[in-house]
């Protein structure tokens, strides 16, 4: 008889279910229970199982209708499963369908636990906290906090991340690992690898050391799916690895020629894994994460160049400034091409700069140059000669942020005092792309539009290296 309550359980289907204390419809209320809470059945009277709940450590009876008995019966399991198959696509259930999960686990030999339950586990507690980070009324938010306490009984982990004024939960992958570190077919270990590497559930504290760390552990993960497995996998598939990939070694660009190491091929992977995204099989869903791994492989695209531009009228040096600051200087030349001895304009920085973006006008009174502060933030620093007297003016992105976003050189305008430009952000969600044509003296735009071939001096004047760099014509 003990075995037998041991082997059996009983799982709540319906949320706000009841636990009365007597086997009555009147019986005052001991709490109320939600889908997915299982308990303990310790015997039946009339239509009311008489039970134990121990999450709540609390004993009563509830309504025959309002529950399902579960055998944990190793012979039992395969039942088990189906259940979890079917609740797995089932937004809405996922608490439910969590308390299956655990069931089947329970009740399957060790040896017949394959990937499926912890793909089906992950799937649904990923879910979940999808679900808990959108807006909701107070009736629905108090229904998805009640599956979160049910999930979190059974062991799943949520963890918050404040983003932009707002609250993004994440569910903490430890199933999905299981999925990484066990034999599985290859959608199983995209689907795992891209949900483990979410860059809106990484921790916006992280220290820089950290973050490389996380970032480099990133890529362990997506590098999980083989190429032989990469090649069975949907079109759609593919292109969310790719996607997820060029971001995270956009990020390790950067982060690796802040330490001083060589980012070229990182920079080079991202740029390489953005261009191989299918865009002809992007869905609704995909395209601003296509976006937005554009914008952070823009950000640090001049990572995998290394060729220092020459030219004849200026020099372009950098120099170690204070600890961790990097200094800008720039030389007019002489006559024998060779810089003059003292710098005719010096700016420092914490961000990295990018020498090889550097880009002289051929009068030899500007200098356009890129400055990466944050992984996923380019600035631009435009020289300007004016009246005998060098400055430095500081472009960003966009006024508001920083968020996702970089400005680039695109041209000098010959025979007048302009310079072209390009920007693409993400600010608050919105993402926009301009092509400017800004004047020299105060760098104000002039002229803009969402399509370069739409502004005359872009048809005429564009630098060709630009045009063949950018990502931003993608």
């Amino acid at each position: 008889m003990i075995t037998t309550a041991l082997l059996t359980l009983a799982i709540v289907t319906q949320d706000q279910a009841t636990l009365r204390a007597a086997p009555r419809d009147s019986a005052a209320q001991q709490a109320a229970l939600w889908q997915g809470d299982s308990l303990e059945i310790r015997g039946q009277r009339m239509d009311y199982l008489q039970v134990y709940d121990h999450r709540r450590e609390r004993a009563g009876f509830i309504h025959v209708s309002q529950v399902r008995t579960v055998s944990l019966q190793p012979e039992d399991a395969p039942q088990l499963l189906s259940v979890v198959r079917f609740l797995r696509e089932s937004p809405g259930d996922e608490s439910l369908g969590i308390a299956y999960t655990a069931a089947y686990l329970k009740a399957a030999p060790a040896d017949a636990i394959g990937v499926e339950a912890f793909d089906a586990l992950g799937t649904m507690a990923e879910r979940l906290a999808r679900r808990a980070s959108m807006k909701h009324n107070k009736a629905t938010s108090d229904v998805i906090s009640a599956h979160m306490e049910v999930a979190s009984f059974y062991g799943v982990t949520f963890k918050g991340y404040e983003q932009g004024g707002s609250m993004q939960l994440c569910y903490n992958g430890e199933a999905f690992r299981r999925v990484l570190a066990l034999p599985a077919e290859a959608e199983q270990r995209a689907r795992a690898a891209l949900a483990a590497t979410r860059p809106d559930c990484m921790s916006p504290d992280l220290h820089p050391q950290a973050r490389m760390a996380h970032d480099l552990w990133r890529a362990e993960m997506l590098d999980k799916v083989s190429a032989a497995q990469f090649a069975q996998l949907s079109e759609v598939s593919k292109n969310r690895l790719r996607l997820r990939r060029a971001g995270v070694y956009a990020s390790l660009a950067f982060e690796q020629a802040r330490r001083a190491e060589a980012p070229m091929a990182a920079a080079q992977r991202a740029l390489a894994e953005l261009a191989a995204v299918n865009k002809a099989e992007l869905t609704d869903s995909d395209r601003q994460d296509y976006n937005d791994a554009a914008i952070r492989v823009g950000a640090s695209r001049w990572a995998a160049e290394t060729a220092l531009p020459r030219f004849a009228k200026l020099t372009v040096a950098t120099e170690a400034g204070q600890a961790g600051e990097t200094c800008v200087a720039l030389y007019e030349n002489k006559a024998d091409g060779k810089p003059g001895k003292d710098a005719v304009a010096k700016r420092c920085t914490y961000g990295i700069v990018w020498a090889a973006s550097a880009s002289a006008h051929p009068d030899g009174h500007a200098l356009a140059l890129a400055v990466q502060p944050l992984d996923a933030w380019r600035e631009l620093w435009v020289f300007r000669k004016s009246a005998g007297q060098w400055t430095v003016e500081v472009l960003p992105p966009a006024s508001n942020g920083p968020e996702l976003g970089y400005v680039e050189f695109a041209g000098w305008v010959r025979g007048a005092p302009q310079i072209l430009l390009a920007r693409e952000t993400r600010i608050a969600g919105r993402l926009r792309r301009s092509f400017e044509v800004a004047r020299m003296d105060t760098l104000t735009t002039e002229k803009q539009a969402g399509d370069a071939s739409a502004l005359a001096a872009f048809n005429r004047w564009q630098d060709a290296g630009w045009k063949r760099q950018t990502v931003i014509l993608r």
